[in-house]
């Protein structure tokens, strides 16, 4: 079993609240979530307006499957730069459970 863990960090610039910043990071959460199948959360930075750190992770038998998943997620949220903007990422694929 392989697993693909990715953390990538965001800055919400023009907003105000942390109702404004939920509004931003559910959006994001559920087109990544409808698009690739994969689990994503905010993970920190919860109590910050203008900060959001996302995590996301998906699993399967394949490690170049599991980086090709993270690649397309981490390109999408990229390109999808409308509110946010995208400060960094870190992600790891861990095989052989």
């Amino acid at each position: 079993m392989n697993v693909g863990v990715c953390k990538i960090s965001i800055r919400i610039p023009e907003n105000r609240s942390l109702k404004g910043k939920r509004r931003v990071v559910n959006s994001l959460c559920s087109r990544v979530r409808n698009k690739f199948n994969v689990a994503i959360s905010e993970v920190d930075d919860n109590e910050t307006w203008q900060l959001a750190t996302l995590g996301f992770t998906c699993v399967g038998n394949n490690s170049r499957h599991m980086n090709e998943i993270l690649d397309q997620v981490i390109s999408f949220i990229e390109r999808n730069q409308n509110d946010f903007e995208v400060l960094g990422q870190e992600r790891e694929t861990v095989t052989g459970f």
